[in-house]
């Protein structure tokens, strides 16, 4: 690996937005991706930015905190948020795409890069020179050994869920229904399928999932294995309590049922997986159930009777960095300035997240470059607060964060509502990145 070049690690959502960021400042990449030579267990093709649980980036609304991140991101040219939009398919307020459509635009504009040169192989060493890891939950064996040598024994396993998808021709319309939560959306039928429950039908269901058979994770999987609360399969969830499913994935607030004008106990959402909505998915049903029992116990569910499941769900290993311990806040190594980390390796979790600690990486992998100081944004901007907080948490109990208002400082003089609270802390974000960015002499480089 030539040390005249940065080097990226990693193919995927932060690794695709790094080299992108790098090569539109004029600085030459080397951006190795392993696959379709060597596969994942959950990744299926070799395109870039694959995504393999969800696909859904979050909510777009300007006063959410994914739609904060999203739109500090667009502020500072992030390719993969412009390829999300331009894949995007009806999801209420929040922004998700047809998967492959996505990928194939984000691969489509890396190879068309003159400055990037995609090398087909598997790293199973860290590299010298200035390098970004971004090689995900599913880092290889061999560079996940390396990196633990570099970092000491503070390297940890959680495990991701990815939830089953159904054809949308086999839900039962007449009792499934087309609305989103409290009407909104684009389509005024609404941008979501759900499917109702009565107290007794979820009664059944959640007995059947506290009674099924799951996938035994293999041995070594099994060592420190610890769940990410953003993403329970449903099993994990139901064992906390009969009605855990009702007031998390299955809760019906916002929702009724125009075959009785009632909300329902219990309700299945499915989002649409694709462009052509001929693929739903069922939110937040991760889940590790045998593919048999996924068979059986999802049909249980109203208007599912005779579903036709075009991929069914699966569990895989997630591999993050200790890193307060190991990350400096502009995702620099502690142990070395020139080696840099993003995605999920970091602890960020949520897509969007992933792209930004990817986008925020390649610029200091530049700034590395060019001997000058890397960014370390404010932490009142999302950003800035997700790497700010992933680098200052307490290690001993460190879980990873996704965006969310609670890791920004406190307003002074904050409003009392819940949702003017929000709109003032998206407004000081942006505001905040716009100062810094101008402080910065920069714009966002052109696509």
């Amino acid at each position: 690996m030539s040390n005249n070049v940065i080097n990226v690690i990693g193919g995927g959502l932060a690794g695709s937005e790094a080299a992108w960021q790098i090569a539109q400042r004029g600085i030459p990449v080397r951006l190795y991706e392993m696959r379709p030579a060597k596969m994942t267990p959950a990744h299926v093709t070799g395109q870039f930015a694959e995504l393999v649980c969800s696909n859904s980036l979050g909510s777009d609304l300007p006063d959410r905190a994914p739609g904060v991140l999203k739109a500090e991101l667009r502020r500072m040219g992030s390719l993969l948020l412009e390829c999300a939009e331009r894949a995007s398919v009806p999801a209420g307020g929040a922004l998700a795409v047809d998967r492959e459509v996505f990928s194939r635009l984000v691969t489509d504009a890396i190879k068309a890069q003159p400055l990037i040169t995609v090398v087909p192989e598997e790293v199973t060493s860290i590299p010298d020179g200035v390098t970004i890891i971004a090689t995900g939950p599913l880092t290889a064996d061999a560079l996940a050994a390396d990196i633990a040598r570099l970092v000491g024994d503070e390297y940890l396993y959680f495990y991701d869920a990815i939830a089953p998808t159904v054809i949308a021709e086999s839900i039962d319309m007449s009792i499934a229904f087309r609305a989103s939560r409290y009407g909104r959306g684009e389509d005024e039928a609404g941008d979501y399928i759900n499917c109702p429950m009565t107290r007794e039908e979820y009664e059944r269901f959640v007995a059947a999932v506290l009674e099924a058979e799951t996938i035994e994770l293999r041995t070594f999987e099994q060592e420190d294995s610890q769940f990410f609360e953003g993403c329970l399969p449903i099993e994990q969830i139901a064992r906390r309590g009969f009605d855990s499913l009702a007031f998390g994935p299955m809760r019906p607030v916002g929702l009724t049922d125009p075959r009785t004008g009632r909300r329902p106990h219990a309700v299945v959402q499915l989002r649409q997986d694709n462009l052509a909505g001929t693929l739903y998915n069922l939110v937040g049903f991760q889940t590790n159930l045998r593919w048999g029992e996924q068979r059986r116990i999802l049909r249980m569910i109203p208007g599912l009777e005779q579903a036709e499941f075009a991929r069914y769900g699966m569990m895989h290993r997630n591999t993050f960095l200790n890193s307060p311990s190991h990350l400096q806040p502009s995702l620099a190594s502690r142990q070395r300035d020139d080696l840099f980390f993003a995605g999920q390796i970091t602890g960020v979790e949520g897509y969007v997240g992933n792209i930004g600690t990817g986008l925020l990486a390649g610029i200091n992998a530049v700034q590395t470059v060019r001997g000058e100081l890397p960014w370390v944004l404010p932490p009142t901007t999302m950003l800035g607060a997700l790497c700010h907080y992933i680098t200052h948490a307490d290690p001993a109990d460190f879980q990873p964060m996704k965006a969310n208002f609670g890791i920004l400082p406190a307003l002074e003089n904050a409003p009392r509502g819940k949702r003017d609270r929000q709109r003032a802390y998206s407004e000081r974000a942006l505001a905040d990145l716009e100062a810094f960015l101008i402080a910065h002499d920069t714009v966002a480089p052109p696509h």
